[in-house]
């Protein structure tokens, strides 16, 4: 019984090491994406830069957009975070 503890508490450990928090970590973060950002639709829009995801196991770019702001708040772009094991992506978010 003992032994099994200790195999569980291994499984445990490695899965908040990997990210927990639903990050899927990889060796080599994916090459900067340049593409041209369109013409604004008007004047009180604001640009959601583009963002990864995670799909089929690979990270998998999606271009930006225009959009109306969400009650008054900005736009805080995506970023690369870095850990021991990789990298991962942190989401772009309204704040």
């Amino acid at each position: 019984m003992k032994k099994l503890g200790i195999i569980f508490l291994f499984f445990v450990l490695a899965y908040i090491e990997t990210g927990c928090a639903g990050e899927a970590v990889v060796v080599t973060r994916p090459a900067d994406v340049v593409y041209e950002r369109p013409a604004s639709p008007g004047g009180d829009y604001v640009w959601v830069d583009g963002d990864w995801y995670w799909s089929g196991g690979v990270y998998v770019w999606r271009n930006g957009y225009w959009a109306h702001p969400r009650g008054g708040r900005t736009w805080v772009k995506g970023s690369w975070g870095h850990r021991g094991n990789g990298y991962y992506w942190q989401k772009g978010h309204w704040r």
